[in-house]
C-alpha cells in the first residue's frame, strides 16, 4: 500500500482548510466545504456505429482514469430519432484520489492549452455545486489528437459539500480554479445640470 497522497489533497489540507476557517470562521473542521465528486459526461449521436461508441469511450476513459458507463435510452422517441436502448453518451463518476487527480489535471495542464483562455465561468448552481462545459475534449494530454475521427463535448460537474454557492466560489478559487475576472464598469458622470 503506497503512502502517495496527491497533490491538490495535500493543497486543500494545508493551506485552503485553513484558508476557510480563518475567512468563514467555522467552529468545527467538519463545517469546512470539501469536494464529493466530479462527474464527467458526454453525449454520443444517436446515428452513431458502435466504432464511434466505442472511440468515445475509450477516449472518456483515458481521459478520466476509469472505464465509463454507457447511458442507454428508455424508451422510443421518434421525434428525436431514438430507439430503446439506444446508446445516448457515456458517463464517469470520480471519488477519493482519482477525483482529485483530475482535477488537478484539469486546472494544471487542460484548461491552459486552451486557445485564447481568459478564465471560467463564476456562476454556480444555487447548492454550492460548479459545472463547466468544453467543446472539445483534444485539450487534455491524454487524447492523441491524430486517433480522433470525431471531436466531442464534456461536461465536468464538480459536486461540493459547500452550503452556499460563495462558499463553493471560494473553496474552487482557492484550489486555484480560474475564474473569469468581470471588470467594474466605470461608473458614467453625469452632466451638471444649469
Amino acid at each position: 500500500m503506497s503512502s502517495y497522497t496527491p497533490v491538490l489533497k495535500k493543497l486543500y489540507h494545508e493551506q485552503v482548510v485553513p484558508a476557510l476557517v480563518k475567512s468563514r470562521g467555522y467552529k468545527n473542521k467538519h463545517q469546512v466545504p470539501k469536494l464529493t465528486k466530479i462527474s464527467l459526461n458526454t453525449g454520443i449521436d444517436a446515428e452513431a456505429d458502435k466504432n464511434q461508441i466505442a472511440d468515445a469511450a475509450r477516449d472518456l476513459g483515458a481521459i478520466a482514469g476509469h472505464k465509463p458507463v454507457l447511458s442507454r435510452t428508455k424508451k422510443a422517441i421518434s421525434n428525436f430519432k431514438l430507439k430503446p436502448n439506444q446508446v445516448t453518451g457515456c458517463h464517469v463518476t470520480l471519488r477519493g484520489d482519482a477525483m482529485w487527480e483530475f482535477l488537478c489535471r484539469l486546472l494544471a495542464v487542460a484548461l491552459p492549452t486552451i486557445r485564447d483562455f481568459r478564465g471560467v465561468g463564476s456562476k454556480l448552481d444555487g447548492h454550492g455545486n460548479y459545472n463547466l462545459g468544453i467543446t472539445d475534449f483534444t485539450i487534455f494530454p491524454e487524447i492523441t489528437v491524430e486517433n480522433v475521427k470525431k471531436t466531442m463535448g464534456l461536461d465536468i460537474t464538480i459536486v461540493t459539500t459547500a452550503r452556499s454557492d460563495d462558499e463553493g466560489r471560494e473553496l474552487l478559487k482557492l484550489l486555484g480554479m480560474p475564474f473569469r475576472r468581470i471588470e467594474p464598469q466605470a461608473a458614467q458622470s453625469k452632466p451638471a445640470a444649469a
